[in-house]
């Protein structure tokens, strides 16, 4: 006895891709070796009127028992087989000619298809003398519900955001077009997990050179598992290098279809709420999602107050330490002489004492986004407060480096997009090295460098500083300010997409 165990035993991982056998106590003895040690497999053997086996394999916790039970255990146990149909093709039969009440059913051969369908909340159904398996998604399993964005808030608009179940989000997004030219390409990463990932786009509208290239690369992917978005991000970029984001993170759906409008195309994977827009430009990360539901004059106004506060947090720190050490000259009298009064008692030069702060106010950002959300908040604003006001009363920190370094800290909270703060953040620190070694023209030198990275800069074809460089006209007043609908062109023309 133990010889006739041993023989499927040692096929059954060897051979799980080839077919289902007529033998269903060898087809049961295969799948229960492909699932030793899953405790949440359930094997569920059951008898029609004496006469035909059937073999039902789910995941406890992923399936709807109840469907199960009204569906398919109550009408075969009470009423048994439909009149007609032999034991043989049963389960064929019985799926062809819509016996069982199931919406999504599949017949499979495949020994590693039935078992991937079975992990991911189907039902396999194997009937005695029969080498086809029905599977019936019944998958149910508790999800999160939709909620309002958490890190993309607006003043205006929708106040839904995508969750962790893909189903829903394409959901969403279909309840905005209907149309049948939304495209939805499914995929499996993953060599362990298997993760679903959706490839979406409008027909007609989308760039077939940027679509596929993306299909091109999401192909090449060859992971063990992908559990978020952030694993495909990294591995389809065109370069680590680069701070700068090269795809565009969201939770919203109306920022996914804005994109997919202007003929972008939108990856979405099962188990994250973040939607991969690409390509994106320099602009996109200054720009709000409700920038499209205000007034176009006030809109402007906040653009441009965007534009002047990334700048600022930027080279504010630089640019005071290339002054204050280099070109004294530059500043007027009285606030020179202000600021020296002031840095007399410093111990430490002026470049250390910035890269102090920023290092500190760093830190307490940090701290506030993961001590729990009642406290987090509260540690960081009072944090800086307290400890910048005990640096300036100890005399280790001159009153202007914290007016300076908080200047620009609070102006990086006007970035609407949270993730392009990141980059803008990390080039202060080169640039006040820069500034500190050579002043004014160290600083020049980070800014040309940073130019000449965001021009070579090309993400899926598209230039980055697009539609400033290369100069695209048409496309350009949507960067310096938001006109009115009934004075723009049609968005969708060939001419306004790279």
């Amino acid at each position: 006895m133990n010889n006739k165990h041993k023989t499927p035993t040692n096929r059954s991982f060897e051979d799980s891709d080839n077919n289902l056998g007529n033998n269903l106590l060898e087809n049961e003895q295969i799948l229960k070796n492909i699932f030793q040690n899953c405790s949440d497999i359930c094997f569920r053997e059951i008898t029609i009127q004496g006469q035909t086996r059937l073999l039902l394999i789910f995941v406890d916790g992923m399936i709807d028992e109840n469907m199960i039970s009204s569906n398919l255990l109550r009408p075969l146990m009470y009423n048994g087989l439909p009149q007609g149909l032999g034991t043989i093709d049963s389960i064929a039969q019985m799926c062809e000619q819509e016996h069982l009440s199931f919406v999504n059913t599949e017949k499979l051969s495949s020994i590693g298809e039935i078992s991937e369908h079975i992990l991911k909340g189907c039902v396999a159904i194997l009937a005695d003398a029969e080498n086809t398996a029905l599977l019936a998604d019944v998958s149910m399993f508790q999800t999160r519900n939709i909620e309002e964005p958490a890190d993309e808030a607006t003043l205006r608009g929708s106040r839904e955001s995508f969750t962790e179940h893909l189903r829903t989000n394409l959901t969403l997004l279909r309840r905005i077009f209907a149309t049948p030219k939304l495209k939805i390409e499914s995929l499996k990463i993953g060599k362990l997990t298997q993760t679903n990932v959706v490839i979406t786009y409008i027909e007609g509208i989308v760039s077939i050179s940027v679509l596929q290239e993306i299909r091109q690369r999401i192909n090449r992917i060859k992971l063990d598992g992908i559990l978020e978005s952030g694993y495909i991000e990294e591995s389809i970029e065109d370069t680590s290098l680069s701070p700068f984001p090269q795809m565009l993170t969201t939770e919203r759906p109306d920022v996914v279809a804005a994109g997919l409008l202007e003929g972008k195309v939108a990856v979405l994977t099962n188990g994250t709420p973040h939607a991969l827009v690409i390509p994106m430009t320099f602009w996109d990360g200054l720009q709000a999602p409700d920038d499209y539901y205000e007034r176009f004059l006030f809109v402007s106004l906040n653009r441009w107050i965007r534009y002047i506060f990334a700048l600022i947090s930027v080279f504010l720190p630089s640019i005071f330490i290339a002054l204050t050490n280099f070109h004294p000259e530059m500043v007027p009298p009285k606030l020179m002489m202000s600021i020296a009064a002031l840095r007399e008692r410093a111990p430490f030069p002026t470049v250390i004492e910035v890269f102090i702060m920023e290092i500190m106010f760093e830190g307490l950002r940090e701290a506030g986004i993961r001590l729990p959300k009642q406290i987090g908040p509260l540690v960081s604003i009072v944090g800086a407060l307290v400890i910048g006001e005990a640096a300036v009363r100890a005399g280790i920190i001159s009153a202007p480096i914290v007016i300076v370094v908080s200047a620009a800290g609070i102006s990086s909270f006007v970035i609407p997009r949270y993730r392009f703060g990141f980059p803008l953040r990390m080039l202060r620190f080169p640039l006040l090295i820069l500034s500190g070694l050579f002043g004014l023209f160290g600083t020049a030198i980070g800014i040309i460098a940073v130019l000449i990275h965001l021009i070579q800069l090309n993400p899926f074809g598209t230039p980055y500083l697009t539609p400033a460089a290369p100069l695209m006209t048409r496309r350009l007043k949507d960067v310096l300010m938001r006109w009115p609908r009934k004075h723009t062109a049609n968005p969708n023309s060939e001419a306004d997409h790279p």
